[in-house]
């Protein structure tokens, strides 16, 4: 199994004191199955240059992250899967911010699961695998 990175799952990786079980888990991850989206990325550099540190954050992301992981793109595929998500959440009452569903929808694109911590969030996309260890690791995992 493969799996698409969240904002907050690579964000966790660069606090003083990452989530022990989550750290041990992920360096259990091949390199080659480890990805992000593109939109990800944007909203970490937004993040960063957002930051009273923010030459340190873009170091960090451009010199530690982006090398470290497969950068998906946003593309004409993923666009599909996101307009389909996109109309059947708003038909059921449930919205959700066009970045995360972009995010997820690179996530079904590309058939991988999306590791975050936002479980609850992301749940409510059809079949959209979502997997739990960054949560529970933080010890939200409902």
């Amino acid at each position: 199994m493969a799996f698409l990175f969240d904002t907050d799952a690579i964000c966790e990786l660069l606090r003083p004191q990452p989530a022990r079980t989550y750290l041990n888990w992920l360096v259990k991850i091949p390199r080659e199955e480890q990805f992000t989206s593109a939109v990800v990325i944007g909203e970490l550099y937004k993040g960063a240059y957002r930051s009273k540190a923010c030459d340190r954050h873009l170091s960090n992301l451009e010199h530690r992250i982006i090398p470290a992981i497969t950068v998906l793109p946003f593309d004409i595929g993923t666009a599909k899967i996101f307009g389909r998500v996109r109309a059947q959440l708003e038909e059921a009452g449930t919205i959700l911010p066009d970045a995360d569903l972009q995010i997820a929808a690179t996530a079904l694109g590309h058939d991988l699961e999306l590791v975050t911590g936002n479980l609850r969030h992301f749940r409510r996309i059809l079949g959209l695998k979502v997997n739990a260890i960054l949560a529970g690791s933080r010890g939200n995992a409902g």
